[in-house]
């Protein structure tokens, strides 16, 4: 019986030591999207990828008109080729037709790890603000309202200012 009732009187008083830590939380939220469109550098990482991809659009769209010209004509002429010239122009809008198939897909891999590499540092500067104010200011938990993830908060902050200042934007 004295047993029982030390360790009832023990998982009360972890109980209440429970509740009284997670009354000790503190809950702030941010909208991530909203604090990325604010960064300083943003605006020209997206005008620097935005030539870089206009650079790849004007190539592959040159190689595809090369390609159209070439199968027009050999549409046009295939009748008067001989067959060793038209194997030989079969061959090259193949081979042709592969090359564009390929810069494609490196175009679009290039085109990300372009876009990673301009803007990780803005968002790795903001994350760093976002710890930084968290752990300053003794957050708990800080969520992100940007995803839509996020349906109903009470109490909390929203940190944005905090991170604002922080970054000096």
């Amino acid at each position: 019986m004295k047993k029982t009732l030390s360790l009832l009187f023990l998982l009360l008083i972890l109980g209440s030591a429970t509740i009284s830590a997670q009354t000790d939380n503190k809950f702030g939220h941010i909208n991530t999207s909203e604090l990325l469109s604010m960064m300083p550098g943003r605006d020209e990482a997206r005008m620097e990828l935005q030539r870089y991809a206009q650079e790849l659009e004007e190539t592959f769209t040159a190689m595809q008109n090369e390609f159209q010209t070439k199968y027009m004509d050999y549409l046009e002429n295939q009748e008067t080729f001989s067959q060793i010239v038209r194997q030989s122009k079969e061959r090259e809008l193949q081979s042709l037709n592969e090359r564009i198939m390929e810069f494609q897909e490196s175009a679009q891999q290039d085109l990300m790890e372009q876009e990673e590499r301009l803007l990780n540092p803005i968002i790795e500067m903001a994350r760093n603000a976002i710890d930084k104010v968290g752990r300053d200011n003794g957050f708990t938990y800080i969520f992100d309202t940007s995803g839509g993830s996020i349906l109903f908060w009470e109490n909390g902050t929203d940190i944005m200012p905090l991170v604002r200042e922080e970054l000096g934007i």
